[in-house]
């Protein structure tokens, strides 16, 4: 009798020959919707850019006319305004009891896929808007997920007595933290580690998990959070403000009057200039670094899926059959590389943040050269 595994191949072999054979007949079909209503086929770039964006919904798989409703949170000429974001989809408009008027603006405003106020001159009118969007329900799940996590394992270590590590998924958790603790943070800050460690870690956990959920195509994955540049310029911010705010007086007389010849100082304050300009530049390449490298790997994933529709609106279904299991087998290639980029760049802005940090405690020559060689104490087995 064959065994389990066994029986399993030929089963997969089937269901992918099952998903590449539907593929391209959904194309077609869907080709076929919209040859009516789009001059050219395929609406890719719309479709490629309403993954990557934000929205006032979440996506449901397989049906992007159905999402899963969030509430929506505006502050009109009367007041603040409380509702469901699906009171506002497909064109719709809310009304409240007060009279005022809410909707979606369309591909024409100026205003386009924002909630607006309809005035009653039928002009649109930004509102104050704080809506829990798609990307902000993405920031609330990770962050929960990573608290989740470390006072998971928070809780192992402290109720341990027997001094196992731990297996699993909390092992998993406790190897990324001393990985990074030990191969990047206190190698770089030495007996400073324990004072930036909490964020530095942090920083990690969150990028790692926002990355991985990004690739995932079912709620509550789906959001491209670290393709978005609003967030990784607040995540640059913070680490802007960690490296200046506890920076020592070495780090602050460097920069406004560093140690070279007078002429390139004074009068012409050429070197102060080049070193605050480079203050502003580092959380700069922080941000467009992570921001690039993930929309960069969604886009390309997008883009080889959207083949598969444009060959079926221009070739026909013959043609999207053999275009089907290429893009597919390209996009899962994709998406396996998009796992090991997840974790490298979460890894280099937390290396990036590491070396700013650690530029910025410098005590001089000589000072404090030798506190930095000290071997701080272990953020997880020091209470053990």
């Amino acid at each position: 009798m064959k065994s389990t595994p066994a029986l399993l191949r030929p089963l997969m072999v089937c269901l992918l020959a099952m998903v590449f054979a539907v593929m391209p007949a959904k194309a077609a079909e869907h080709a076929a919707d919209n040859a009516d209503g789009e001059e050219d086929g395929v609406p890719v770039k719309e479709i490629i850019f309403e993954h990557l964006g934000d929205g006032y919904g979440w996506e449901v798989p397989f049906n992007h006319h159905v999402r899963i409703p969030l509430p929506v949170i505006v502050k009109g000429s009367k007041g603040w305004h409380v509702f469901s974001s699906s009171q506002v989809t497909h064109g719709d408009t809310y009304t409240h009891p007060d009279g005022s008027r809410f909707r979606i603006a369309g591909e024409d405003s100026e205003h386009k896929g924002k909630v607006v106020e309809v005035m009653p001159d039928e002009s649109e009118v930004r509102p104050l808007d704080f809506s829990i969007t798609k990307n902000v329900a993405a920031i609330i799940i990770t962050a929960l997920l990573v608290i989740w996590m470390v006072l998971g394992l928070a809780a192992f270590h402290r109720n341990n007595r027997s001094g196992k590590a731990p297996r699993g998924f909390l092992g998993a958790v406790e190897s990324l933290v001393l990985f990074i603790y030990d191969g990047v943070i206190k190698p770089i800050l030495g007996d400073k580690s324990r004072r930036f460690a909490p964020y530095l870690l942090t920083v990690f956990m969150f990028i790692f998990i926002a990355n991985l959920l990004g690739l995932c195509v079912i709620f509550p994955g789906g959001a491209n959070l670290t393709g978005n540049i609003a967030i990784t310029l607040v995540l640059a911010i913070i680490t802007f403000l960690y490296t200046n705010l506890f920076a020592t007086k070495h780090y602050w007389k460097e920069i406004f009057w560093p140690e070279v010849p007078l002429f390139l100082k004074f009068p012409l304050p050429i070197m102060q200039v080049i070193e605050l300009f480079g203050v502003f530049t580092k959380p700069a390449a922080l941000t467009v670094r992570l921001f690039a490298n993930m929309m960069g790997g969604h886009m390309i994933v997008l883009v080889l899926t959207m083949l598969i529709f444009i060959f079926a609106a221009v070739a026909g279904q013959a043609v999207a059959s053999g275009a089907a299991v290429v893009s597919m087998l390209f996009s899962v290639f994709m998406l396996l590389i998009d796992v090991l980029v997840s974790f490298i760049q979460a890894y280099v802005f937390t290396m990036l943040s590491t070396i700013f940090i650690g530029l910025a405690q410098e005590s001089g020559h000589g000072e404090g050269h030798d506190a930095h060689k000290a071997d701080a104490p272990h953020p997880v087995t020091e209470n053990k």
